[in-house]
């Protein structure tokens, strides 16, 4: 009886910390109730609320299927059917990875539905875009379809949501940067005396206009050995989006200058018999001005200007001395490395 009561107990506390578990992770809804009521919600066919919508949907020889407003900002929304060809992903997207198509393609055949619309809004060029899409849209095309459907909005600033929109492929440093600097050149030719801070929502973080504007001069430049600098020290800018873009190109430049300093330090260690993969990541952090800055919560002001910060990193990486570094240097590194994936 004894034994049996203590695996009973024992279960029981088992039982009641996997409760304790599930509770912590568990979600609180917002106090404060937001959106539309259901009746609010449909849009009857004709309305001419959504009239512009459904005129652009047949003019691209599509077929408009219903209409809504989306429950949280009330936007009206039209579900339609269009051809594929009327369709074009916004052209500051990130490169397409024809091996995620393939697989995404074989995955809705095997499926034997394409369930999930596109993203529409109108572009800049009068055309249709989708700003999350384009790998289903050519998916869509590798599976020879006809038509596919959208969820078109109205709001043509959603071209410029990509990153918050993406429920596609994970983007990696790489395609984020990539887009970000995309849009900016983009939007520098329609808002370029907006200021860059005003489009932080846009962006989604001052260092991948940087790190673009690098992987632009260098697509194959190593901006993850970087990331954690440039999160320290790049801020958005109050200037003019025109003004800022310049200013971040001249950021880019010295960048690219310091890598190559960077590159020289790594062939002076592999020379004297050093062999790892996390030399580079060695290296860089050795000549980070701000590497032993501890970021407090709540504070947003960099511990030095980004011009500054790489000024003194240029300086640091032509400084560097190779004799200096031991085997166990590069072995706390790599120990840093493992427990932050």
């Amino acid at each position: 009886m004894g034994m049996g009561s203590k695996k009973t107990k024992g279960a029981s506390a088992r039982g009641a910390s996997k409760g304790a578990k599930r509770g912590r992770g568990k979600l609180s809804p917002g106090k404060i109730s937001r959106g539309l009521s259901a009746a609010d919600v449909p849009i009857a066919p004709g309305d001419p609320e959504v009239a512009d919508l459904a005129a652009l949907v047949v003019q691209a020889g599509g077929a408009p299927i219903g209409a809504y407003r989306e429950p949280l900002g009330g936007r009206a929304i039209m579900l339609a059917s269009l051809p594929l060809a009327a369709v074009q992903p916004t052209p500051f997207q990130r490169d397409l990875s024809p091996t995620h198509v393939k697989r995404l393609a074989t995955k809705i055949d095997e499926t034997g539905a394409f369930l999930d619309p596109l993203i529409v809004v109108r572009g800049d060029d009068g055309r249709l875009w989708t700003p999350n899409g384009r790998h289903r849209l050519a998916a869509a095309k590798v599976l020879g379809l006809k038509q596919i459907t959208a969820l078109i909005s109205p709001n043509d600033a959603l071209a410029y949501r990509i990153l918050a929109l993406n429920t596609e492929k994970a983007h990696n440093l790489k395609d984020r940067s990539l887009e970000v600097i995309r849009m900016a050149r983009s939007l520098v030719k329609k808002q370029g005396q907006t200021k860059e801070a005003d489009l932080a929502a846009e962006f989604e973080a001052p260092e991948l206009i940087t790190l673009g504007a690098v992987y632009e001069q260098a697509p194959r430049f190593a901006g993850g050995a970087y990331s954690a600098f440039l999160k320290k020290v790049d801020r958005f800018s109050e200037r003019a989006l025109t003004a800022s873009l310049r200013e971040r190109e001249d950021y880019a430049s010295r960048l690219l200058e310091i890598d190559a300093q960077v590159k020289r330090v790594i062939a002076d260690l592999t020379k004297k018999g050093f062999k790892s993969p996390y030399l580079r990541n060695y290296v860089v952090a050795r000549v980070n001005p701000v590497r032993f800055h501890k970021v407090k919560k709540g504070d947003t002001k960099p511990p030095m200007p980004i011009a500054q910060a790489l000024t003194r990193m240029a300086v640091a990486s032509k400084k560097f001395d190779a004799g200096s570094v031991s085997n166990s240097d590069i072995a706390w590194v790599a120990v840093g490395a493992g427990s932050s994936e």
